[in-house]
Formats: C-alpha cells, sequence, structure tokens
C-alpha cells in the first residue's frame, strides 16, 4: 500500500470512528431518510437551511466505515455552502466515486479520500447514499423524503 493510500484509509477509520457532524439537529427545517438494501446500511441527513444557505448539518444513522467516514465529511464539506454549491459538490463526487471525475478530486479537499472506491463498484453506493440523501433532504420541505440506492 502507497503512503497516500495509507492516508486515505487512516482519514476514512478516523471520520468513522469519530463522525463529525453526528446527531440530531434540532430546528431541522429539511430532512431525510437513506437505505441502502444490499448492505444494510442508513442514514438520516437533517438540515437547516437559511436563505438558500445550508446553516446546519447533522447525520445518524449506521452503516459500514465507508458509508459512516462519507456521511462525516459530506456534512463537513456543505455546511456554509449554497444549494447550487452543495449540489455541485454532489455532482463532482459522485463522478468521482465512479472513477468519471477528470481531475481524481484533486480539488475536493479531503473528499478525495474516496478516489479509490470506484474500483469497488458495490462500494459506491456505500459511499454516495449520504450523498443522495442530502440531496433528498435539499429538496424536501421538511418532510422525511426516502432515499434508496436500489
Amino acid at each position: 500500500m502507497t503512503d497516500l493510500q495509507e492516508l486515505y484509509q487512516s482519514v476514512i477509520l478516523d471520520h468513522n470512528r469519530k463522525p463529525r457532524n453526528f446527531g440530531e439537529l434540532a430546528g431541522a427545517n429539511r430532512q431525510a431518510d437513506g437505505k441502502n438494501p444490499l448492505c444494510g446500511d442508513e442514514v438520516h441527513v437533517s438540515l437547516v437551511v437559511e436563505n438558500d444557505i445550508i446553516a446546519d448539518v447533522k447525520f445518524t444513522g449506521h452503516g459500514c466505515a465507508i458509508s459512516k467516514a462519507s456521511a462525516s465529511l459530506m456534512t463537513a464539506a456543505v455546511k456554509g455552502k449554497t444549494r447550487a454549491e452543495a449540489e455541485a459538490l454532489f455532482t463532482r463526487f459522485h463522478a468521482l466515486v465512479l472513477g468519471q471525475d477528470a481531475d481524481g478530486g484533486k480539488d475536493l479537499g479531503q473528499l478525495v479520500v474516496f478516489s479509490g472506491v470506484s474500483r469497488f463498484p458495490v462500494r459506491v453506493k456505500c459511499a454516495s447514499l449520504s450523498w443522495h440523501t442530502l440531496k433528498a433532504a435539499l429538496d424536501s420541505e421538511s418532510v422525511i423524503a426516502p432515499v434508496s440506492t436500489e
């Protein structure tokens, strides 16, 4: 394993063990639930959106290390962003985990740790579950919008 791969693995394991923005979000005005029935990963994403800006975001749920780390890194990446910026980030992240990002995620900050996921197609859904759930939450009006990655 290269030093870079080891670094990526350590970041994923750290966010799995100590997820950022994990817990219930009081006052959320957007939320959605996501589930990957193939592996059992489940996530609930809650947002406070004010003036089209994601003022706060948290998640709860359970799943594999990739799923939990992705949700943790996602919340850190989108907090303070506009809806359009968050949706653009979703598009870039999704291209990254599918192996379709021309830059290999170099300008995605810590999200680049998921660049190797494309080599494991079954893990793409693990990495993207929270992102699809974020998108559903952004599209919701304070109701729980179910998401499935089937």
